[in-house]
């Protein structure tokens, strides 16, 4: 990968600060909550105290992740990839907005789909509730259905070779660590979040291009420019998370 020297398309010019990798070579180091996503609770150890007590002390961080992989219909050349994510918490009775996005030169959907959910996990540096939604069935259904069968049977399927391996390992260590509730959602069917990350996606898989990390999030740009086109006149991205995703 390499750091792209321009935002994503879709997304403005200004004021986005060029990303700041840090010495070990991962995410950018950030000012703000985003550092820290989780900084305002102070937990005890999981052994000392009970699964229920922590998911109550957790802070909740919700991820609309997407994923893309140009070039499929070839086989004689390399698919260049990205995967995605906006980033939302609800802080002081307000949403706060980061970004992500990586890439690859030579890639999949599926690799890439787990890949967005790998990024963001590793970006939160406490423990925190993550509620993840993404139109990747792979992931969602990887997570919720197949990583317990593939662990009993010491990381094996009863179809052959389990593809993507190392990543779903290292998937699964970083979901010991939170919380999370992976939620699938239809792709390109007017859910505004959804379309952003993939708009992130395939600019990242265009550019080849990496955000470093956690950035300012261009999406009220985003939705202000889909706005003068007419769509998603009706979607309200002020409202509280209780009544965009119920309780979780």
């Amino acid at each position: 990968e390499r750091a792209g020297s321009r935002p994503p398309a879709g997304r403005p010019d200004g004021n986005l600060p060029t990303p700041v990798r840090g010495s070990s070579g991962g995410h950018a180091r950030q000012a703000d909550l985003y550092a820290h996503p989780c900084t305002n609770v102070r937990l005890a150890t999981t052994s000392a105290i009970n699964r229920t007590d922590l998911r109550d002390a957790l802070d909740t961080v919700y991820v609309h992740a997407d994923e893309s992989c140009l070039g499929n219909q070839f086989r004689d050349r390399a698919n260049p990839g990205g995967a995605a994510g906006l980033v939302e918490i609800w802080k002081n009775g307000a949403w706060e907005r980061r970004d992500y996005w990586i890439s690859e030169p030579d890639t999949t959907n599926n690799r890439m789909a787990i890949r967005s959910a790998i990024e963001i996990l590793v970006a939160l540096r406490r423990p925190c509730r993550v509620v993840f939604v993404s139109d990747s069935q792979y992931l969602v259904k990887g997570i919720r259905e197949w990583l317990p069968g593939w662990k009993r049977r010491g990381w094996k399927r009863k179809g052959g070779a389990i593809e993507n391996l190392e990543l779903w390992q290292r998937l699964d260590e970083l979901l010991q660590r939170h919380d999370v509730h992976p939620s699938w959602v239809r792709g390109h069917a007017g859910h505004p979040e959804n379309e952003y990350a993939n708009d992130l996606a395939v600019a990242a898989a265009q550019e080849l291009s990496t955000s470093g990390g956690l950035t300012p999030s261009g999406f009220g740009e985003w939705l202000d420019d889909r706005r003068e086109r007419g769509k998603y006149l009706d979607y309200m991205e002020f409202t509280p998370p209780e009544e965009r995703f119920g309780k979780v």
